[in-house]
């Protein structure tokens, strides 16, 4: 940050170098100019004494600051063109059912600014020291127990790595398994996941999936080494893989030493029996790395989630760990480790699941008075898929709902490689809308679908 007598010399030098002050001009006296200016004299002392210094100007005792000679403006042959910024226009939607949002009203604020309050006014928190580049202790010994409790994974502290979200996460196990790899990734599959790896310049194998999740044939013929895969709840198709796909596919894995990045991203929500076991606490083998987040629990602004490095890898990341620092900020890292450790997470965890279920609920009433709509994948996670049985194809559908102030996408947006399917599938994320909506614009939906499917609207 510049200092008042810095921004004084630097509009005193510029004006005396575009020739706005000739040589032998006399400058304005320091009284004057700290009137004008509104700083101190003292303020504009400083910033003459530099210009002296430098050789800009010269004094004349009890005369005042003049403008020495041989300065001439700068002469400059380019031309400086202004680009203007392109701004798109925003479409402002009537119905939106994205995926990356979640109910604002669900989060517990008043609690997480307590806990705020109480983390910045006890001094046993070292909030302005380093932190450590795999996250404190403290929050990855609450995690530990998070995971053997809900996931029924044991793990110990070490194995756990604190990061603001996917992509850094990403970044560190490309670095610690290897850039020569391929990288297997599902089709359709997150978006971000694959423009992440693309940006680091790796290989990657687009997997076509089947019923139960990715192809193991497809995948063997890939020659991948590494498989990114969302076996809970895949996203976005909201598959379940299947105990006979998760075998063979730990089954590869332990071939020709390969490795499963298992993301169990909205784990938390299923509302059909308890949460399907993990990949990572299948088999005692170490090929699987867990990831995980709290994106979908508390929101997608609290950028913080975390990996399970199997122990085999633990060396290999002590080696690199010192080219990496921390991307949560310590502050934030206490807070949340109050939030769980003081039971805050468990409640809010089962009320939004409670909240998160009724709507499903509620959902699947409206569209049960629709033969044409059929909902998939909703047994689990904050989205689903609506098959429209229609000839009309998925992109034209799509088309004529946005026309219609509807924001929302089809399935085959969501392809890294065309997949050759024609079948109309809409995307429907419902955690962003609030209980009190919720019946209404479905409604809405569906009787926008109905009419045109039936060119009753265009």
């Amino acid at each position: 940050m510049k200092t008042k007598s810095q921004s004084v010399y630097e509009e005193l030098k510029r004006l005396i170098l575009e020739g706005k002050y000739k040589p032998n001009e006399k400058l304005p006296s320091k009284r004057k100019l700290a009137y004008a200016t509104q700083v101190s004299i003292f303020t504009i002392q400083n910033a003459y004494d530099q210009l002296l210094m430098e050789g800009y100007i010269y004094t004349k005792e009890k005369i005042g600051y003049f403008v020495s000679e041989g300065i001439t403006p700068i002469q400059t042959k380019s031309t400086t063109t202004i680009v203007k910024p392109i701004i798109q226009p925003t479409t402002i939607y009537d119905l939106s059912f994205k995926t990356n949002v979640v109910d604002n009203d669900l989060f517990p604020l008043s609690t997480w600014t307590k806990l705020s309050r109480e983390v910045l006014s006890t001094s046993i928190y070292p909030l302005m020291n380093v932190t450590p580049s795999e996250g404190i202790l403290e929050l990855r010994m609450e995690i530990v127990k998070y995971l053997e409790i809900y996931r029924h994974i044991q793990v110990i502290p070490e194995q756990i790595i604190v990061g603001s979200g996917s992509q850094p996460l990403l970044n560190l196990l490309v670095e610690l398994l290897g850039r020569e790899h391929i990288y297997a990734l599902e089709n359709p599959g997150y978006p971000r996941i694959y423009q992440t790896l693309k940006g680091l310049g790796v290989d990657i194998k687009p997997i076509a999936l089947d019923e139960s999740g990715v192809e193991v044939e497809s995948l063997i013929k890939s020659n991948a080494s590494i498989l990114h895969i969302t076996p809970a709840h895949q996203f976005p198709t909201g598959i379940v893989m299947p105990i006979q796909r998760r075998l063979a596919l730990l089954q590869w894995a332990m071939e020709n030493n390969r490795y499963i990045i298992e993301d169990d991203y909205d784990s938390e929500f299923r509302f059909g029996g308890a949460p399907v076991s993990t990949m990572f606490g299948l088999t005692k083998e170490p090929k699987v790395i867990y990831m995980n987040s709290f994106t979908k629990s508390l929101g997608p602004a609290f950028k913080m989630g975390y990996i399970v490095l199997p122990i085999e890898l633990l060396p290999r990341y002590q080696e690199i760990k010192s080219h990496h620092s921390s991307t949560v900020p310590n502050f934030e890292q206490y807070i949340l480790y109050k939030f769980m450790k003081e039971g805050h997470f468990d409640r809010h965890l089962n009320r939004t699941r409670l909240i998160y279920q009724k709507k499903i609920q509620i959902i699947q009433s409206v569209i049960k008075a629709y033969p044409m709509l059929e909902m998939k994948g909703n047994e689990a996670g904050l989205h689903f898929i609506l098959k429209v049985h229609t000839k009309m194809s998925e992109s034209d559908l799509v088309q004529a709902l946005r026309t219609h102030k509807i924001d929302i996408k089809g399935l085959h947006e969501f392809d890294i490689e065309p997949t050759g399917s024609e079948s109309p599938y809409l995307v429907m994320g419902y955690s962003g809308i609030h209980m009190e909506n919720i019946k209404q614009q479905i409604q809405q939906l569906c009787e926008y679908i109905h009419q045109i499917i039936n060119r009753k609207i265009e």
